[in-house]
């Protein structure tokens, strides 16, 4: 069976992210999308408000599994005997640090390859950090998210 890694904050998931997991299901039998817990980085939803929602958006998605990790991802890779790390590309500014990140990434683990996929043209200008930039000041984010993201990031900046 070939298993594929897709890592991320997903704080939150985009419909950018959810492009990459389809594009990701065409290549490999399993994709494990595997949320990053990370203390030093804050967070606006928690690792478990970040699970479910990805549960709720791909969670039933056969071939998709939800997972959370700490530590290497190539560690983690390792465990889950996955042989490729998905890392979606937007644009050219995104290519250094990812990379960077790959090229570490072999070093560390040369049984682990990093595959790079681009979304549609349409979601090359998403970020989280846009996403919620644009729910804090009270924009329509509907087109940019999942439906139970966007019911989230109103729920979150409008309590």
């Amino acid at each position: 069976m070939s298993r594929a890694i897709y890592p991320g904050s997903f704080d939150p998931v985009t419909n950018g992210h959810l492009d990459v997991i389809e594009r990701a299901r065409k290549l490999f039998d399993e994709v494990i999308v595997a949320v990053a817990h990370n203390d030093e980085k804050e967070a606006l939803f928690t690792l478990q408000e970040r699970l479910d929602l990805l549960q709720e958006t791909v969670g039933k998605i056969d071939n998709v599994r939800i997972a959370q990790f700490e530590g290497l991802l190539v560690e983690f890779a390792m465990e889950q005997k996955a042989r490729a790390v998905i890392r979606g590309l937007r644009a050219v500014s995104d290519f250094e640090f990812e990379f960077q990140m790959a090229l570490m990434n072999r070093k560390l683990e040369t049984g682990v390859e990093t595959i790079f996929l681009m979304p549609k043209e349409e979601y090359t200008y998403l970020s989280s950090r846009i996403i919620k930039e644009i729910a804090r000041l009270g924009g329509d984010i509907s087109g940019f998210v999942p439906a139970c993201v966007a019911k989230a990031l109103r729920r979150k900046f409008n309590p």
